[in-house]
């Protein structure tokens, strides 16, 4: 019986992946991930479709990329991710993990959507310590970027940082240290979980829709607008 990991393209779906393969008793056997098809980049994290299928190449796993509308309304979402969880339910897929860590009201979202399918939702990072956790992934090899911040809670300076030790020491108080609240979200890019490193460089910092983005650009990649590509 399959399992199939959500994957943002960041650090705490990276080491929930990390977390279930240490334990073994659930190999994952995929990826899925919400792409903004207006702007082919991963939703929130806003990281090009390349690196994600560079994440899903270096992690050894099937990528199933579910292409969601932008603007997307709350029903047109559900009514996506519902014909997703069915088609995967038919090939075989038993359980869903999610790197969820405190929120409830996520955590009771996802359980619902699942509840009658089939397949079982799984949560191996709940209740952690989100300063432990955090510090247990960059100490463990863990290497991420943070590509949005969301200015009303942290400041845009911090867009683009490397996840350190040095950032978690410089977020203010009332911050969570993983970004759980939706301070910031990273990508990864190499890690125990992944065979090699991915290449990539900086890219441009853009404003759009009330959050900061910090671009990061596959090696060798030909550049685009980057302004207009943002979603």
């Amino acid at each position: 019986m399959e399992t199939w990991l959500s994957w943002s393209s960041g650090k705490d779906s990276a080491w929930c992946l990390e977390m279930l393969r240490r334990g073994g008793e659930r190999p994952v056997t995929g990826l899925f991930t919400t792409v903004n098809a207006a702007f082919d980049r991963v939703a929130m994290h806003a990281v090009r479709r390349a690196l994600l299928e560079a994440q899903a190449k270096a992690a050894d796993l099937d990528l199933h990329v579910i292409d969601i509308p932008y603007p997307c309304p709350n029903a047109d979402y559900e009514r996506i991710l519902g014909a997703f969880v069915a088609k995967a339910r038919a090939q075989g897929v038993a359980a869903m993990a999610f790197g969820d860590l405190f929120l409830a009201d996520i955590r009771a979202y996802r359980e619902r959507q699942l509840a009658g399918t089939g397949i079982t939702p799984l949560f191996p990072l709940w209740g952690r310590d989100t300063r432990a956790l955090a510090g247990e992934m960059i100490d463990g090899g863990l290497v991420a970027r943070v590509t949005c911040v969301d200015p009303s809670k942290l400041d845009r300076t911090f867009a683009g940082r490397t996840f350190n030790r040095a950032f978690l020491s410089d977020l203010p108080d009332g911050v969570d240290p993983c970004g759980e609240n939706g301070e910031f979200h990273t990508f990864v890019s190499a890690g125990p979980m992944f065979s090699a490193p991915i290449p990539l460089r900086a890219g441009e910092i853009v404003d759009r829709d009330g959050f900061v983005f910090a671009d990061l650009v596959p090696v060798p990649c030909t550049d685009g607008p980057v302004a207009q590509e943002l979603g």
